[in-house]
């Protein structure tokens, strides 16, 4: 879908859009230059999709765009031919033109304001009306909207000053680059046609008119919209002028000031009034500035924060969007006292709040819904939060600090200065951020059975994300996976609960001490469990979302599997002193308590019962993306479900006025009791004292440089090695050797995009040169590999000694991967034709990078190695050392490999399990297996006995992991289900300290394969 389709509904559209709709005589008294044409339609322009320039249709599914034609009209306003359409759009749908991206953007600047010839309807319907503005291509420029209403028959000249558009504020997903209309630099214009009628349009004419004035070409601006001053201090407000293209001024630009009595704060007891003029004489630079002095008093009284409005009245220019604040700081109340205990903090804090200031705290806003941010005080919002691939423009951790800061000054002009908390989903490395240090996802993490690994990641993550303003990470996800089919699966350590549990110092990694004493420092976040319970248990088939077939369905457990499988991770998250936790999308169905399935966000019982109640869990509760609009009944009742449920904090990214004007409703009925929104609040509250964002609500840029540095990156390089699980191996075909000549092909050897997956940059991830790192393609020229590279092997094969084929999956993310919606788990065609050519004409290791298993049986055969390679992050240099010997393969299979996908559930612990390799499956390298058979195992069984009692975890793990090795060697390749079962089950064994049973499930293993 492209960028360009806008809204979804007509509701949002008026709410969004100011109807300005003007012809003929606009500007009559200086008619200025001539008109310039933009479109014709004559067949001037045609219809092509970007980068090429050209008309291109847009819409939310098949059915939405509409049809374009070019018609030749005798009544055409202009020449003989106009552009004309049908349409029938459910959800949204319209078209643009776009210039070249191969071509300079268009110079609108000198005009008034663009026009054109619409054929009425008299319907009513408003037309949103869209120009695209500066940034690299029409594609990645700001959007600017206002809208016409079709009320009058037959052709009328529509004109629009450049005046009427607005800065689109519902959706910029880049993230925006100045917020200024400059037309220096346009790159197209679109149109939403109406929604839910069937109908024709006809337009022509398209052109710029008029003389630009100098109010449009220039501008006064103030440096900020909100100067934080403490009592008895004084704000110096900044005002610069700015002309379109730098030029001078034409004519005089006059500031009139004054404070104004409209502010909270009191004239001549809280400050000392100021007015007066500034001016720019023609002549001035563009970028020349003014500053007014605000001096405020001290009354020696404790207070909140009071506000004093600076009036601006501009002549000859535009004038600043906003009337700036000052701000005199809240000051001398015990909250404010870094002394006292956080409970106290938050007690006074809580009694002075009102209910709109409570229901702010409980709400957060995605970040592109509200503009520069003037919202944040009007609404009093707690939080905010980057969706995936909500970034600032341009993507650097400068942009995201200045970014973050901008929105935090904001929150300074709330009567208690309470800061916002930022979230993002950081799920492995600070992935929205270009240049930051990609993990692999969990699935690998999994794969590395390193806990201590698994911290350093962590803290990693957290050091990269914080220094970049942002306190909050919604990771990591606990799920234990038990479908591989499921879109999210990489997002899981695996299908053992108890691999779960033990990834889980991931938390102290991003937090630090359980006790949350480290929270406040400059390189530590706020860590999410999600999505709490059994989002990883969602039956194939029961997704009720769109054309997802199994996330966000219907988990059905009996009550003892629940707390088994997937409560446990949870009790884990709670004793690690996880700060907050996010319910699942899905449904909850416990087999026998009559209830149904029910949406977590609705289950009181885990949420207020379990997880707060019996767990102890103080954190508070953020729900998932606009969570509360699958709960049934009316927006009020799906509210007050969610709330009383136990959600503390609400994710409702572009319905935040909704959401807080219904809860205050709710509350004010007594329909959501005091108690319990006081309860959310304090707990909220409590961790942003805790982040100790009240003494320092802006980003400590101090750890910026080591983003992406080479420090953080030999830990991410570490983890991709030790991610790596080797499951065939015949003849030692791994390791390579330096002196060896290789052949290199496949889909994902040489694409950071496909390597790194889903949730990298954008919610999905992409394919390509996406961020930095390297592939796993260079890490194999780095090690000093004699590589020649042909992605489908259409290269000779000829003189080659070992061939490494690098296939799999392209990203995808959530429901948008699950398997039967466009996906399956089976090599591309390309991807089957590489393996076949290279493995047959030479030696071959396959790798499959992808963030599940891939059906690869039918070649098994014909593959002499085989690396399950899951998504390594941005190191590829951590792959290419195993491949080349300069760590061993350690990797454990974190998940059941399946031979078919009609085995799908195959899990560990399964009555019936004859997988293709079993559950913590996992060859090495560079280390033998121990001598001899089962008297061997007898001795290693004996010592694991005296290590458990003992309590000696890391002997007992050692003594496992040699008799692990000595049953692989045994088994080869000769996976049986009498071998798998007793194998798969000494891995979770081991897991749960239980290590004499594993040495004796594997000596089971070990007599099956004889």
């Amino acid at each position: 879908m492209r960028r360009t389709a806008l809204l979804a509904s007509a509701t949002l559209l008026a709410a969004l859009l100011p109807m300005t709709t003007a012809a003929g005589a606009s500007g009559a008294d200086d008619p200025g230059p001539a008109p310039v044409p933009v479109d014709r339609f004559e067949g001037e322009i045609p219809f092509a999709n970007p980068p090429a320039e050209g008309l291109f249709t847009w819409g939310g599914d098949t059915d939405d765009p509409p049809a374009l034609r070019l018609a030749a009209r005798e009544d055409a306003p202009e020449g003989d031919q106009v552009l004309a359409g049908d349409y029938d759009i459910s959800g949204y749908g319209g078209f643009t033109h776009d210039f070249a991206f191969a071509e300079p953007a268009h110079d609108w600047s000198a005009h008034r304001g663009i026009r054109f010839w619409w054929e009425g309807r008299d319907n009513g319907s408003k037309i949103a009306f869209e120009i695209k503005d500066g940034g690299a291509n029409g594609e990645a420029s700001e959007l600017w909207t206002t809208s016409f209403t079709d009320d009058w028959t037959g052709w009328k000249q529509v004109e629009i000053p450049f005046t009427d558009f607005t800065y689109r504020t519902d959706y910029q997903p880049v993230g925006g680059i100045d917020h200024v209309l400059g037309l220096t630099e346009t790159w197209g214009y679109a149109l939403t046609l109406p929604v839910g009628v069937k109908g024709d349009f006809a337009l022509d004419g398209v052109e710029l008119y008029g003389r630009a004035d100098q109010s449009l070409r220039a501008a006064v601006t103030t440096d900020a919209a909100v100067y934080p001053v403490r009592e008895g201090g004084a704000a110096a407000v900044t005002l610069t002028v700015a002309t379109t293209g730098a030029a001078l001024l034409d004519d005089p630009v006059t500031v009139a000031y004054e404070t104004a009595a409209t502010g909270t704060a009191e004239p001549g007891k809280d400050y000392t009034p100021v007015a007066g003029t500034v001016t720019f004489p023609a002549g001035t630079p563009s970028g020349t500035t003014r500053t007014i002095a605000v001096r405020t008093l001290k009354d020696r009284s404790a207070e909140s924060a009071e506000t004093v409005p600076l009036e601006l009245t501009v002549t000859g220019a535009k004038p600043p969007a906003e009337t700036p604040q000052v701000v005199v700081d809240a000051h001398g109340l015990p909250y404010l006292n870094a002394k006292l205990p956080v409970k106290k903090r938050v007690a006074d804090l809580l009694s002075r709040m009102s209910p709109a200031e409570k229901a702010g705290q409980m709400t957060q806003a995605e970040r592109g819904a509200i503009g520069t941010g003037a919202d944040i005080a009007s609404y009093d919002l707690g939080s905010l939060l980057s969706g995936g691939g909500s970034t600032p423009t341009p993507n650097t951790a400068e942009a995201w600090a200045k970014m973050i800061d901008g929105f935090q000054l904001r929150a300074q002009a709330t009567r208690f200065q309470i800061p916002l908390i930022y979230g993002v989903d950081a799920v492995h490395g600070h992935n929205n951020l270009a240049g930051a240090t990609v993990m692999p996802h969990n699935i690998g993490i999994g794969a590395t059975r390193d806990p201590r690994l698994a911290e350093r990641t962590g803290a990693v993550t957290a050091s990269e994300v914080r220094a970049t303003g942002v306190p909050w990470d919604f990771a990591p996800c606990l799920c234990v996976t038990r479908d591989e089919r499921w879109g999210r699966s990489y997002e899981s350590f695996g299908e053992d609960p108890a691999l779960v549990e033990s990834m889980e110092t991931v938390v102290q990694g991003l937090q630090g001490a359980r006790d949350g004493r480290d929270l406040k420092d400059g390189d530590k976040v706020l860590a999410t469990a999600k999505h709490f319970v059994g989002d990883g248990g969602t039956g194939f088939g029961s997704s009720t979302t769109g054309s997802y077939t199994i996330d966000q369905g219907v988990t059905k457990v009996t009550r003892q599997e629940l707390e088994a499988v997937h409560l446990a991770p949870y009790r884990t998250a709670v004793d690690r002193g996880v700060g907050s936790v996010m319910p699942s999308y899905s449904s909850l169905d416990i087999l026998g308590d009559g209830l149904g399935p029910v949406k977590m966000h609705a289950r009181a019982d885990m949420i207020n019962g379990v997880l707060k109640g019996r767990m102890g869990f103080d954190g508070f509760v953020i729900s998932d993306w606009n969570a509360i609009d699958q709960l049934p009944g009316d927006y009020a009742s799906r509210v007050r479900a969610a709330v009383d449920a136990g959600v503390d904090m609400m994710m409702v990214p572009y319905s935040y006025k909704e959401f807080t004007a219904a809860l205050i409703d709710e509350a004010a009925a007594g329909r959501i009791t005091e108690r319990r929104i006081d309860d959310a609040v304090a707990r909220i509250l409590t961790q942003k004292f805790a982040l100790g964002l009240f003494e320092k609500p802006y980003a400590d840029t101090s750890g910026a440089s080591r983003i992406g540095s080479a420090a953080h990156r030999a830990v991410a390089r570490q983890a991709a090695a030790e991610s790596q699980v080797l499951l065939k191996n015949s003849g030692a075909v791994l390791p390579l050797k330096k002196s060896q000549k290789v052949y290199v092909a496949g889909s994902n050897a040489d694409d950071i995009g496909n390597q790194t997956g889903g949730w990298t940059i954008t919610w999905q991830g992409a394919s390509g040169d996406i961020t930095q790192g390297t592939t796993i393609l260079e890490g194999m020229r780095k090690a000093g590999g004699d590589v020649t590279y042909s992605r489908d092997a259409s290269a000779s094969t000829a003189g080659y000694d070992v061939g490494v084929v690098v296939v799999g999956e392209t990203p995808y993310a959530e429901g948008v991967g699950d398997v039967g919606n466009g996906n399956d788990l089976e090599l591309t065609a390309a991807d089957r034709a590489a393996v076949d050519k290279v493995c047959a004409a030479m030696k071959c290791a396959v790798l499959i990078v992808s963030g599940r298993p891939q059906l690869i049986g039918d070649r098994l055969g014909d593959i002499d190695a085989l690396v399950a390679s899951w998504l390594p992050g941005t190191e590829g240099d951590g792959v290419a050392d195993v491949l080349y010997g300069r760590r061993p393969f350690t990797g454990q299979l974190p998940v059941t490999w399946p031979k078919s996908q009609a085995q799908l559930p195959i899990n560990v612990g399964d009555a019936a399990y004859d997988p293709q390799f079993p559950y913590g499956w996992g060859l090495t390298t560079l280390s033998r297996a121990p001598e001899g058979g089962t008297a061997t195992l007898q001795g290693l069984r004996a010592a694991a006995a005296v290590a458990e009692r003992a309590g000696a975890g890391e002997v007992g793990r050692a003594l496992v992991g040699k008799a692990r090795l000595l049953v692989q060697q045994r088994i080869g390749q000769a996976v049986t289900a009498a071998v798998a079962k007793p194998f798969a089950d000494a891995d979770h064994l081991l897991l749960t300290g239980r290590y004499a049973k594993a040495v004796e499930q594997l000596t089971a293993a070990y007599r099956a394969a004889s």
